[in-house]
């Protein structure tokens, strides 16, 4: 449980990245799902409860697992589908428009 805080900071770090260095724009919405799913998993690891069992409507467990932040992920796992796709689709728009994918030469072909 340990490791699991230190690949998340790698994989929003890759993400990052990704997003920072890429001139791509499909490469760059790779690298902002990749952060937003690395927040999910950095949600599931916090909701972990060693030896807690599954907050049900039986009370006879001590130990159970908070259902807020598994709440949050699954929100957030729609909310990344969502993004990814108007995302993609803004990106189908200006491909038809400019003929390139390149951040960089759309923004000279723009002027």
């Amino acid at each position: 449980m340990i490791l699991l805080y230190p690949a998340v900071a790698i994989l929003i770090c890759m993400g990052i990245y990704t997003v920072l260095t890429q001139s791509n724009m499909i490469k760059i919405v790779v690298g902002i799902s990749i952060v937003e799913s690395s927040i999910i998993l950095l949600l599931g690891a916090m909701a972990y409860v060693p030896e807690g069992a599954a907050p049900v409507l039986d009370r006879s467990y001590e130990l159970v697992a908070d259902p807020l932040p598994q709440a949050l992920g699954l929100t957030a796992i729609v909310i990344n589908a969502s993004t990814t796709a108007i995302m993609l689709a803004l990106i189908i728009k200006l491909y038809n428009r400019y003929d390139t994918l390149n951040i960089h030469k759309i923004r000279r072909l723009r002027g």
